[in-house]
């Protein structure tokens, strides 16, 4: 089996997403979870740059690592100066890497109007940065900037940059696609001239501006390549770069590429997850290997193909990613669904059982109204288990007040929230005040039941959403809002609808506390 080296950029091309920032202490995290699945190489970040990412590498050495390598990323050197004093190369040499990446203009366009320089003393400082790096580093990767733009404007130019790269002795050249312009049917032929001029191995770096990066490095593997560059989640710069959560699987279970263990492929989705949480950012249900819609199935037909063959529908088995087959229910829903969901939930059903009917039935009212389930998992579970009268009564609220209040203008409104519940035989009557009305009564709910199941404490509310529903009413239409809530282990989803967005709210917020108690006396 042919080996492919992954070299993740999350800390270093990722960071320049929109809305993305760790601290450092997030990025020597990120770098134990690379670790432990598997990566190569962890860029973690351009020393020359900020001081943050010299603080990286100074915390990084106090952590060992399993197998990767840590690279430290820059340029070549300035024009008319020489890499010993250059502060940009001194200052890669000092961050005390396993590896340095550099990059060097490739397109002549650059070369005459970012560098302002011949070509021919843009090939010199290729070179003599690449020669004096090999001298200090044992390990040095020359990044090819624009190079498939490089190409196609000047094939002869590109080329010769290559060759300087070689003639260094550098490890490997990596052809970047940086402004993610091309597409993957140009890359057998150009790398087949790459081949031709050089024979350092080669990798790939791709930007996904045209929603190529991911096909475009798969296409690279497949003309020789044996060095990938992405980032997990595909974080990065405009439209971000490879993913690695899709090109690791695909390269693994699809091309028969050595890459990761299948133990570290099955965390795939755990280390997706982590990273998006360390950046503060909502996980895309929708991406492909690792999403939590990835292996949803919502028609009836589908799933009952997959009930009986898994393949009929889905391409790869999902727990080989860490991921698992979910069975969404709406209106779409046919029998198997209700079926296939009562299993997950270790829910005894039989498919002529008339509840399952009247499941289906509620299912599809309820939906009419306003509901929908695909989100709210939890709400559905509760809602078979109370057809089938096997949900344990926790608890009754007897009733509840909200109020806002504003002093004057200017002033931030008050809102404090007043409950009234009934556990057993006893009724607690309190208040909590909070910021909003929704988050004063989830406070007051949880003040009045944590006395009788103390592990609500360990609740969390993650996500409110509210969807105002087209009805023509204004002011006065249905509102449906979705919550997610977890705790250490887990997160669900529960819904409430209502014309009356408090009221809304106060069904979902139910909904998850009655959750969490029915998942811990499972």
């Amino acid at each position: 089996m042919d080996q492919v080296l992954l070299y993740d950029t999350t800390l270093r091309d990722g960071t320049q997403a929109e809305d993305i920032s760790f601290l450092v202490t997030d990025k020597v995290r990120i770098a134990q979870r690379l670790d432990e699945l598997g990566v190569h190489y962890i860029e973690g970040g351009w020393p020359g740059s900020n001081p943050k990412d010299i603080s990286f590498f100074e915390e990084i050495k106090k952590v060992t690592l399993k197998q990767a390598k840590i690279a430290a990323f820059g340029s070549t050197r300035r024009a008319k100066t020489t890499p010993e004093k250059d502060n940009n190369i001194q200052t890669l040499i000092a961050a005390d890497p396993d590896v340095v990446t550099i990059f060097g203009k490739t397109w002549d366009f650059h070369v005459h109007e970012a560098l302002r320089i011949t070509l021919e003393e843009n090939l010199e400082l290729i070179n003599d940065s690449l020669v004096y790096l090999k001298k200090h580093i044992p390990e040095v990767i020359y990044d090819a900037e624009h190079f498939f733009d490089g190409y196609k404007a000047n094939p002869d130019y590109a080329l010769k940059t290559l060759k300087a790269a070689e003639d260094a002795g550098v490890d490997c050249i990596v052809l970047c696609d940086t402004n993610g312009g091309t597409l993957p049917h140009e890359f057998p032929e150009i790398m087949a001239a790459v081949r031709e001029t050089v024979s350092t191995p080669l990798g790939i770096h791709a930007h996904n501006d045209s929603e190529c990066a991911v096909a475009n490095s798969l296409m690279a593997v497949a003309c020789g390549a044996v060095h990938v560059q992405g980032t997990l989640n595909g974080f990065g710069e405009r439209c971000g770069n490879a993913n690695l959560c899709s090109v690791i699987p695909a390269l693994k279970l699809k091309m028969a590429k050595e890459t990761v263990s299948d133990e570290q492929l099955q965390s795939l989705r755990l280390v997706s997850r982590h990273v998006y949480e360390l950046a503060n950012l909502i996980p895309n249900k929708h991406q492909p290997y690792v999403g939590n819609s990835a292996f949803a199935h919502k028609g009836g037909v589908h799933v009952s193909a997959i009930q009986r063959h898994p393949e009929t529908y889905e391409h790869i088995r999902p727990e080989r990613v860490g991921n698992t087959t979910r069975v969404l229910v709406s209106d779409l829903s046919g029998r198997a669904n209700i079926l296939a969901k009562a299993e997950q939930f270790d829910i005894n059903l039989d498919s002529k059982d008339p509840v399952t009917l009247e499941i289906l039935e509620d299912i599809k009212e309820m939906e009419n109204k306003g509901y929908q389930f695909e989100g709210a998992e939890a709400s559905f579970e509760l809602l078979m288990r109370r057809a089938l009268g096997t949900l344990r009564h926790y608890f009754s609220v007897i009733g509840f007040r909200v109020i806002d209040t504003k002093q004057k203008e200017g002033d931030k409104p008050l809102s404090e929230a007043t409950v009234k519940v009934k556990v057993g035989g006893r009724i607690e009557h309190t208040a909590a005040e909070g910021d909003g009305p929704v988050n004063a009564l989830d406070n007051a709910l949880r003040k009045a039941l944590e006395h009788f199941y103390p592990q609500l404490k360990e609740m969390r509310l993650f996500d409110y959403k509210v969807r105002v529903l087209p009805s023509g009413q204004g002011t006065a239409s249905i509102t449906r809002v979705l919550i997610e809530s977890g705790d250490d282990d887990s997160r669900w989803g529960t819904v409430g609808v209502s014309d009356n967005i408090i009221d809304a709210s106060y069904h979902a917020l139910i909904d998850a506390l009655q959750y969490k108690l029915v998942r811990d006396t499972k």
